[in-house]
């Protein structure tokens, strides 16, 4: 019989969890987790969303292969360093699938269907052979909760917002996109380009080291830079989003 895996998207903690995730997270056997560090603050998060729901099921932890994130690699670099490390993580996963069977949650920050690969990878797993069904559950994601917190609409009366990377963004600028959401953001991200753009910027958003920007970009990319900092040195680890319009 194929084992079951559910993928369940959770905010950025148990206040973001749904009433239908919950009660799938009561359910199942256990939970799998990549684990970074021995001090892992989304690890311990994990921890909040397992005790605030399902206080009986165990976490699995998995040492997450390293990743190589050299900076200035080339976005092809980037890409093949990822394929890597998505592949380092199916092999550790299906082996712990192949161990314990039954039925397994993975949780995934924001929502799984906008930049997270746990889909992609437990489709992985499947492909190394192991039997398994899975099912995916949404969760509110980091768009979402930039705009709620800076209390905004992500695009103009009957005009697109653009997702992208922060890779990604100058690509994205010099195609003729005006109204874009950049996230997985890398240190130092340069924003001169920008400087008569309005940003709406968010660190850790709906955790510890919650930090809000508002402003126009050349007058406010020093206090972005500091705020992240500080939501780093306060949580050990730091994730941010911002939406940027041209005037």
């Amino acid at each position: 019989m194929a084992l079951q895996v559910w993928i369940l998207g959770v905010g950025m903690g148990p206040q973001h969890v749904t009433a239908e995730a919950a009660e799938v997270l009561r359910s199942v056997d256990y939970v799998v987790a990549p684990e970074k560090a021995s001090d892992d603050g989304l690890l311990a998060l994990r921890h909040a969303i397992i005790a605030a729901y399902a206080d009986t099921v165990p976490i699995i932890t998995v040492a997450d292969p390293r990743r190589d994130s050299s900076p200035g690699s080339t976005t092809a670099e980037y890409e093949r360093a990822v394929a890597a490390w998505h592949g380092a993580r199916a092999a550790r996963y299906a082996e712990v699938l192949r161990e314990r069977g039954g039925t397994a949650a993975f949780l995934v920050w924001g929502d799984p269907s906008l930049y997270d690969s746990t889909i992609r990878i437990v489709q992985q797993v499947k492909d190394l052979g192991v039997e398994l069904d899975f099912q995916v559950l949404p969760g509110i994601s980091a768009p979402q909760l930039l705009a709620a917190r800076h209390r905004i609409v992500l695009h103009p009366v009957g005009r697109p917002v653009h997702i992208t990377t922060g890779r990604r963004l100058s690509a994205a600028v010099a195609e003729g996109q005006d109204n874009i959401v950049a996230m997985l953001n890398p240190d130092g991200l340069e924003l001169s380009a920008l400087a008569d753009w309005t940003i709406w910027w968010g660190a850790n958003l709906g955790a510890a080291g919650e930090r809000l920007v508002h402003g126009r970009v050349g007058d406010v990319a020093e206090q972005i830079a500091d705020a992240r900092r500080a939501a780093r040195a306060e949580t050990g680890w730091v994730m941010d989003i911002f939406l940027v319009r041209r005037p």
